[in-house]
């Protein structure tokens, strides 16, 4: 077996060819290092480090040690350390490109997404928990855990694929994205997405039974043709935010409470506060639809995206998206006044009515990498709707999707 990591030239201690014989008798501790290493053997590993470097993605490593195998009835084994290191040691180089590999995944994961696909699944499962306590079991820990997994798999594969064929825009829109910056190759994506979905799908299909797992597949489908060609239904306003908004409002929450009442040995049954958060964040969904592309106003011009921030303008998206999530505010008070059988209303009304308060008088905060300090702006009007008021408004929406998930189970 040949194992290699990267080796710069520029080291300066070099120790190669260590013969470990079968059993360890004295002579093993005074094995003498040859001083001179065998050229062509590592030459080989050198190829081989290469190889593995740029199959998965990962950027070369300018300080670090490389190390090899070979054996036949013996092993034989190469050492090559930089100056800086010691030959005792771990590998600072190898741990820093394995660190970097780690957050490129993470990035390539949206975390923001995975914080809504979360939350969602604690707010249902809880509220479905609440309603029936007797039913309650140490045993549907694994099942929820194996559940939350095959989500953010779901997130995964949907998020991921769309980074594949966005290259080009996101290099304008979202440098900072694994593939676009060039810290994840395409191959190690197509890997990582093709993992999600089987992982995914393989889990919903053992646990869960074939209707959430139809469900399921149909989040997969509708997040394929969201980005993938020829079909690629982003390029089309009104399909792509009702996409968004089927996929992040009616499946998650509707599966999810589906899923933890079958578990829970009951059948499917609506209640007021499931239907209620359902519709509310099925709207909420819509808005996140509309305004995520209100950052990227000038990659999708530059590749003749279209969408409602290219047509419509930001600052009239920005409007629209604030004024129907007043009205998903508003509509809340009012069912907590109208059905108070149904909601804690003194709850409800005045956590709503802050929500809305902050949605109004938004405090963001902007440029953080470039000063110290933060930046604070008062409403995006007064910001003159730059980019980066623009994106703190974006990022206040999604708080706003996040807090609705962490008061649902109290009211």
């Amino acid at each position: 077996m040949d194992i290699c990591l990267s080796s710069p030239s520029s080291c300066s201690f070099r120790n190669s060819s260590v013969n470990l014989p079968g059993p360890r008798t004295k002579s093993y501790y005074h094995t003498k290092l040859p001083s001179k290493p065998i050229e062509n053997h590592n030459q080989s590993l050198l190829n081989s480090s290469k190889n593995y470097s740029s199959t998965f993605g990962l950027s070369e490593c300018r300080s670090c040690s490389s190390w090899g195998v070979s054996h036949r009835h013996s092993r034989r084994f190469s050492i090559w350390g930089c100056s800086g290191v010691e030959a005792s040691g771990s590998d600072p180089g190898a741990l820093h490109k394995v660190s970097e590999f780690k957050d490129a995944i993470w990035r390539f994961l949206r975390p923001h997404t995975i914080r809504g696909t979360a939350l969602g699944s604690f707010a249902l499962v809880s509220k479905a928990l609440i309603e029936n306590p007797n039913l309650i079991k140490w045993s549907l820990v694994t099942k929820a855990l194996c559940g939350l997994f095959a989500l953010i798999c779901g997130n995964g594969y949907i998020v991921g694929i769309n980074q594949i064929y966005d290259i080009g825009i996101d290099k304008v829109n979202k440098p900072y994205l694994p593939i676009a910056a060039g810290d994840l190759s395409v191959q190690s994506a197509w890997f990582l997405v093709l993992f999600f979905a089987v992982a995914g799908l393989s889990i919903v299909l053992l646990n869960f039974g074939p209707f959430i797992s139809s469900l399921y597949a149909l989040g997969l489908f509708l997040g394929t043709i969201y980005s993938v060609p020829p079909l690629r239904l982003k390029r089309f306003p009104v399909a792509a935010f009702l996409i968004i908004a089927t996929v992040r409002g009616f499946l998650l929450n509707f599966g999810v409470y589906y899923a933890t009442r079958a578990a829970l040995g009951l059948a499917f049954e609506w209640s007021s506060p499931v239907a209620f958060i359902t519709t509310f964040v099925t709207v909420f969904a819509l808005v996140i639809a509309i305004t995520k592309d209100l950052p990227d106003v000038e990659g999708d011009r530059k590749f003749q995206i279209s969408t409602f921030a290219t047509k419509l303008g930001v600052r009239n998206i920005a409007l629209l998206g604030s004024g129907l999530l007043l009205v998903n505010y508003i509509g809340a008070i009012f069912a907590a006044i109208y059905f108070p059988q149904a909601f804690r209303s003194r709850l409800m009304i005045p956590l709503h009515a802050v929500l809305a308060m902050g949605l109004i008088f938004q405090v963001c905060s902007c440029l953080p990498y470039e000063s110290m300090k933060y930046i604070q702006t008062w409403m995006l009007e007064q910001a003159n709707y730059t980019k980066d008021a623009i994106s703190g408004y974006y990022r206040f929406v999604w708080n706003l999707f996040y807090s609705e998930y962490i008061i649902f189970p109290f009211i």
